[in-house]
């Protein structure tokens, strides 16, 4: 077990990565104050899966994919980008919609749609493999345990949903709902205004063939 020590400041790394403010962390924020606290939970396991995938991926080279083919890792920026784009200005609609309180029992996603939600906002930036390969290849020595990119993998998932799942908690009080039905039309163009950035830089990077 002292063999997969190693994994410990990989983690650690990651998810200080994971906690640095993105789209992942705006969306999760963004569900868990204007809808349920089941939803918010959804939505951080389709977060966790995402990275988990990505981290799989990662582990069994998806950068030297991307390396071979670079017209497939554009391709998934120039989607990727697209996908934020188009999340930033649903989100910017919203601020406009007349404000319901989120316990107001009404239409609501369902735990599938949200979780879906999650999965698809996650893997919507490539560049998220590119890290974890990044810092796979820093850390980790040249052997080790065969189980090492499968405990990883699920080291990643555990953290990212572990911080998503604490934001999604914090966030889907009564107080903070309060505070986001009071504020929501400047929440939405916040939050929209900042997806939008994300997306158009992935768009650009891509454009440019970086």
């Amino acid at each position: 077990m002292q063999s997969y020590v190693i994994l410990l400041p990989i983690l650690t790394l990651l998810t200080l990565g994971a906690m640095t403010p993105g789209p992942s962390f705006l969306l999760v924020a963004q569900t868990a104050m204007s809808g349920s606290r089941r939803q918010a939970f959804s939505v951080a396991l389709g977060m966790g899966t995402g990275a988990l995938i990505f981290a799989l991926l990662a582990s069994f080279g998806l950068v030297t994919l991307f390396q071979t083919v670079p017209e497939l890792y554009l391709t998934f920026k120039l989607l990727g980008g697209l996908y934020l784009c188009v999340l930033a200005v649903r989100i910017w609609k919203q601020g406009k919609q007349p404000s319901v309180h989120p316990m107001t029992p009404g239409k609501t996603k369902s735990v599938h749609s949200s979780f879906f939600f999650g999965l698809t906002t996650q893997l919507s930036n490539p560049k998220t493999a590119m890290v974890f390969s990044s810092v796979f290849a820093a850390l980790l020595p040249a052997e080790v345990p065969s189980l090492t990119p499968v405990l990883l993998s699920m080291g990643v998932f555990l953290t990212n949903f572990g911080w998503y799942a604490t934001v999604a908690m914090l966030l889907s009080t009564s107080r903070a709902q309060n505070v986001y039905l009071k504020t929501k039309k400047g929440i939405c163009r916040v939050a929209g205004t900042l997806l939008g950035l994300f997306g158009a830089k992935l768009l650009v990077s891509a454009s440019a063939g970086q």
